[in-house]
């Protein structure tokens, strides 16, 4: 059957028939059906429009129409993050596949799960400099697991599968598809089937059962082992047995920041959270240790400091999916390639079975060693001296009327900081972030995407006033499809952590950090009149008094979305501090405080 073009099948929601005859976009949307896609997030453009014609025949897939192509990569990587789904973002070519490649950067670095799936001009004009002609698959080439360029309709439902399982095994990640407009309008008998073969790609799952072994004797063995969790252990689903195996070890757990939740901050054993702004007992923890028990981390700079002065008497257990990241940055002396939930699995039969047969190393000194940290250096911050909000304060209630069950994103910079401190997280999947890229602007349309996935729970984006100022213009997404998430500006009127560092490095020299949003200020933007503006619910609090009643407003309000500006003191710094490039003996408690050093 040869369909006229503006007649094209529409989706009525049952199976569709073996050889159906259908166009390459039609194609599109039923294998993201047959995938159990039910949401996407995406904005239209010529070279992926006969996708979005077919998109408003499908009653199962909810296409969210984001404001900017950025903002549909970072609300992808939300939902994803959120649910343990793979997230999916449409653009269109040229510019707009080009707005996304900041977010396939984010999921790349950070493991998360994203198809992007963009449209490319028609085949024959493709390197000709048509109009919004972009190599797309030339420019994410170092950012993806895999890109796949789609120029007849009969390759895509093959394309779709393949990357759809790339982006959600192994180390997950982001996937590129790139179709043409030709192999969109064009025709193929449509055959669904799920199976596919990627010559090369063979994650390997299951760790080898010597180097389990090998592990289980170094756990026997030392006397100051740390679990050095990463977010590996997130992406995998691990926290039940993350939580396991620690207790049955004994040994303290440190979380990265991609890790925040995956193991309950409530728990004795957690020390917090390790690297530049981590606490006291976490950074130390790891550099005394006499074994690292690294479990889907990668010994990122943020976190060893300088990384030859790194945890200098510590064996290393370095378990990962991704064999690249194995001896990267620190010989491991037991590698283990394998999923982490199943890894860890096996470490605790391993363990377990140890423990039957001799003793294991006494750790008593080393708990008293942390333990006196923990008493010496607890997580704190000075009260402001001017007057204004301690935006830590407004942070720490912002976690503790909300409450574990919330899930809470953050932008980049001393609010990231101070969210991955300051609020408490007792279950996986409940802190989203920028870790490796860094990429201001994520946290409103990642918290919008992390509703779609989870709208029973209640959404934070903790922001700056830098960061909103990149993607706010996804709270009018929010307005329009019923996306109530909370958004709390804190708003120290400048780009902190660029100032924090100005404070402490440059004397003071503050170089365009100002952006006069706040106390004392222009005001331009007002924050209040911009989320009005938008249809939210706009609050400005600028008195102490004021921050538990404007939290609980916005805790009560679930017609709307909420935007409250917490005018914060910019003389706030992020406490503790490893200077970058300096060992994390080095270790700051405070401005001008560092801890006493025990002597070797």
């Amino acid at each position: 059957m040869t369909l006229e073009s503006n007649a094209l099948p529409r989706h009525t929601g049952e199976p569709p028939a073996r050889g159906e005859r259908m166009t390459g976009a039609m194609a599109v949307v039923r294998s993201l059906d047959a995938l159990g896609v039910t949401d996407v997030f995406g904005l239209p453009g010529g070279a992926v429009l006969p996708l979005y014609d077919t998109l408003m025949g499908d009653e199962h897939l909810r296409h969210v129409l984001v404001r900017h192509e950025q903002g549909g990569g970072h609300a992808a990587e939300g939902y994803a993050a959120a649910s343990g789904k793979v997230g999916v973002a449409i653009a269109t070519s040229g510019p707009g596949a080009t707005n996304l490649v900041t977010a396939i950067a984010d999921a790349y670095m950070d493991s998360v799960p994203l198809l992007a799936i963009t449209g490319q001009v028609f085949s024959h004009l493709m390197g000709t400099d048509a109009f919004q002609e972009a190599d797309i698959m030339g420019i994410t080439m170092p950012i993806t697991k895999h890109s796949f360029l789609v120029k007849t309709a009969a390759e895509v439902p093959a394309a779709i599968a393949a990357a759809y399982h790339l982006a959600s095994t192994g180390r997950p990640g982001p996937v590129l598809v790139d179709i043409t407009k030709d192999a969109q309008e064009g025709e193929l008998d449509f055959v669904w089937d799920p199976r596919v073969d990627l010559p090369g790609y063979r994650p390997i799952t299951k760790a080898n059962s010597k180097q389990i072994q090998a592990a289980a004797e170094l756990i026997a063995e030392a006397e100051r082992p740390v679990f050095y969790v990463g977010g590996g252990v997130n992406r995998a689903g691990a926290a039940e047995e993350l939580l396991q195996l620690a207790e049955l070890v004994g040994a303290p757990v440190v979380t990265t920041l991609m890790a925040r939740g995956v193991f309950p901050d409530s728990h004795p054993q957690h020390l917090g959270m390790p690297g530049m702004h981590g606490t006291v007992p976490a950074v130390l923890a790891l550099q005394e240790s006499d074994l690292l028990i690294t479990l889907g981390a990668r010994f990122d700079d943020r976190v060893t400091g300088k990384a030859a002065l790194f945890a200098p008497d510590a064996k290393v257990i370095h378990a990962d999916i991704d064999p690249a990241e194995i001896g990267k940055i620190r010989a491991a002396d037991v590698p283990i390639v394998g999923d982490a939930a199943e890894v860890i699995s096996d470490l605790i039969a391993a363990v377990s079975t140890a423990k039957l047969g001799r003793d294991f190393a006494d750790m008593t000194a080393w708990w008293q060693r942390l333990r006196g940290l923990q008493e010496t250096y607890p997580l704190g911050y000075a009260e402001t001296s001017d007057g204004l909000l301690s935006p830590q304060r407004v942070i720490q209630r912002i976690g503790e009327l909300t409450g574990p069950e919330g899930v809470y994103a953050a932008g980049v910079g001393q609010h990231q900081m101070w969210a991955a401190q300051f609020i408490k997280y007792e279950r996986p999947n409940s802190w989203l972030n920028s870790g490796g890229a860094g990429t201001m602007g994520y946290a409103v349309p990642a918290a919008m995407g992390a509703k779609v996935a989870e709208p029973e729970r209640v959404v934070w984006a903790i922001d700056g006033d830098g960061c909103f100022q990149m993607t706010n213009q996804e709270l009018a997404t929010c307005v329009v499809n019923n996306i109530p998430i909370k958004v709390a500006v804190i708003n120290n009127s400048s780009l902190g952590m660029v100032r924090q560092w100005q404070t402490l490095i440059y004397d003071g020299r503050y170089s365009n950090t100002e952006l006069n949003t706040g106390h004392g200020s222009q005001r331009v933007p007002d924050f209040v009149k911009l989320g009005e503006a938008y249809g939210c619910l706009a609050i400005r609090v600028e008195k102490e008094e004021d921050i538990d009643s404007a939290i609980k407003l916005a805790l009560e309000t679930n017609d709307r979305p909420v935007v409250i500006d917490f005018v914060v003191s910019a003389d706030a710094m992020v406490w503790p501090m490893v200077r970058q490039g300096t060992s994390n003996s080095d270790v700051q408690y405070a401005l001008e405080q560092a801890p006493e050093w025990e002597e070797e």
